[in-house]
């Protein structure tokens, strides 16, 4: 097989991954009609972690894992998975009073993020990373914040839940090249879940009714868009170039507007949309015209979705 049909595959792998994260959105939205946020936290992520764990078992007796300190996975994980608890607890909230196509493009901005957050660590940062940063802000603007000069509750939450990405892609992009991926994957999964867990106990366990209600978006969500997804995003980096990768996982944002219009007829207005294709616009600038290999590498070990 030569290098270019390899690199074309790893693509289309990525880009299939997004696929499965845009429409996770909508699962999300769908599954908080039946059950509160912290169940489906729980839920999700410890099937998410379940279906990894015979995976990296075959690994393991077959050899093909990379051996890393158990210390250094463990600490890597519970601080991957403290990171994912809170910034799926703000993108599963927000969901709840905001749209899947807006949640969608606001939680893409974490690729924005990054950059700036690395510069309280002396990173430098380039110009077209303020370039995105100014495009993207422009674009959040018109597409949630309304004539009034008010923004939704929700698309607050899932701002903040943006920062917390970004902060979960430094901490994988850490740890990632010292530990499996897919072990650290399911390190988190499980450190996420047994917190949601404690949480859903505290506050009541849900009515079976409502859990078997939500089943097929739960499925989707633990197997599909945590489980499958992940593992797509690491194999499809083997060989894609990181300047490809990190395109095709920003496609998520779009793939989220197109999942509300078809599965749940989301529609928005022009300035929504305008707000969109100026938000994708500055995510897209600020990857393609970096130059900065250090930091599409620590965006192309991003989260596992959502």
């Amino acid at each position: 097989m030569n290098v270019r049909r390899e690199t074309i595959q790893a693509d289309f792998l990525l880009l299939l991954a997004s696929m499965i994260w845009g429409v996770a959105f909508v699962a999300q939205q769908d599954a908080a009609k039946s059950l509160d946020t912290v169940s489906i936290m729980a839920i999700r992520f410890l099937m998410g972690a379940a279906i990894l764990a015979p995976l990296i078992i075959v690994r393991r007796m077959r050899g093909t894992n990379i051996s890393a300190p158990g210390a250094l996975l463990w600490s890597g994980g519970i601080c991957a998975g403290l990171a994912m608890l809170l910034a799926s607890y703000l993108q599963q909230k927000g969901m709840e009073s905001t749209t899947a196509s807006s949640a969608g493009f606001i939680t893409g901005l974490y690729v924005l993020f990054v950059p700036l957050i690395g510069l309280l660590f002396g990173q430098r940062v380039g110009w077209s990373a303020w370039l995105g940063v100014t495009l993207a802000a422009v674009g959040l603007y018109l597409l949630s914040v309304s004539a009034e000069l008010h923004m939704s509750r929700g698309d607050l939450l899932v701002l903040g839940c943006a920062v917390i990405w970004a902060v979960h892609v430094l901490i994988i992009g850490r740890y990632a090249p010292r530990c499996d991926p897919m072990e650290l994957a399911a390190v988190q999964f499980l450190v996420t879940s047994l917190i949601a867990f404690i949480f859903m106990i505290c506050n009541g366990l849900p009515e079976w009714s409502h859990v078997s209600s939500a089943w097929m978006s739960l499925v989707y969500l633990g197997a599909l868009a945590s489980a499958v997804a992940f593992t797509l995003q690491v194999v499809g980096q083997r060989r894609a170039p990181p300047i490809h990768a990190a395109m095709l996982l920003s496609m998520e944002s779009p793939f989220a507007a197109i999942a509300g219009a078809v599965l749940i007829s989301e529609r928005l207005s022009s300035r929504e949309y305008f707000g969109c294709a100026l938000m994708l616009a500055g995510i897209l600038v600020s990857q393609l015209l970096g130059g900065n290999a250090s930091k599409n590498s620590d965006i192309n070990n991003a989260k596992s979705n959502a």
